[in-house]
């Protein structure tokens, strides 16, 4: 593949929050998974992990559960409860409708410890990247597959919920919810900001 063709392919991705109902046959899940797992990570130590939701008892399971965690927190915010009401069961039904989910999970098990908070924290952040990248690389092998896929942060604000619910070990913490399938609607092309805002050369 040539260059301008990869630039094309990465460029051509988008987050795609609408279906089909037709399953993601397992053994493309595998493939896209397997090409996850080649991203860049911290002293190598691969700290991703993966909950691959295929079925929908377990996308409900999960759903309800951060549902309840989001309608905490939307009451805390004051907001009306017609409005939380909406706004929990449209995240419960995204999570639940979608053909296949994986949650993403950093494990800390995997990483160094230090006596300083400093350091820890350096090193907790150096695992988040790491999942991240993986993340990433899911979402490319999904579009390589001809899947639409989004990225979701939502279990971060739910992550103890989110372990009880799917029975992970404790040193699972969940980073991010990916929701995929194939395409019914495909999401609109957003603008970048241009190179000149988002980067610095220095000579």
């Amino acid at each position: 593949m040539l260059a301008g063709e990869v630039h094309q392919f990465v460029r051509s991705r988008r987050s795609v929050r609408r279906f089909l109902p037709d399953p993601v046959p397992e053994e493309i899940l595998q493939r896209i998974l397997e090409t996850a797992t080649w991203a860049p990570s911290a002293h190598n130590r691969q700290p991703w992990r993966f909950a691959v939701l295929a079925g929908e008892e377990s996308r409900r399971c999960l759903a309800d559960a951060m549902g309840e965690d989001f309608r905490r927190d939307l009451l805390a915010d004051g907001l009306p409860q017609e409005q939380i009401d909406l706004q929990v069961e449209r995240s419960r039904k995204r999570i639940i409708e979608a053909p296949a989910a994986i949650l993403l999970c950093l494990d800390s098990a995997e990483m160094d410890t230090y006596p300083d908070e400093r350091r820890q924290e350096a090193e907790y952040q150096m695992a988040v990247q790491s999942v991240a990248m993986a993340g990433q690389n899911l979402l490319l092998a999904a579009h390589a597959e001809g899947l639409g896929a989004v990225w979701i942060c939502a279990p971060l604000f739910a992550q103890d919920a989110s372990q009880r619910a799917l029975s992970l070990p404790e040193t699972w913490h969940p980073q991010g919810l990916v929701l995929l399938g194939y395409i019914k609607i495909v999401s609109p092309t957003r603008l970048r900001k241009s190179i000149e805002e988002v980067a610095t050369f220095l000579r």
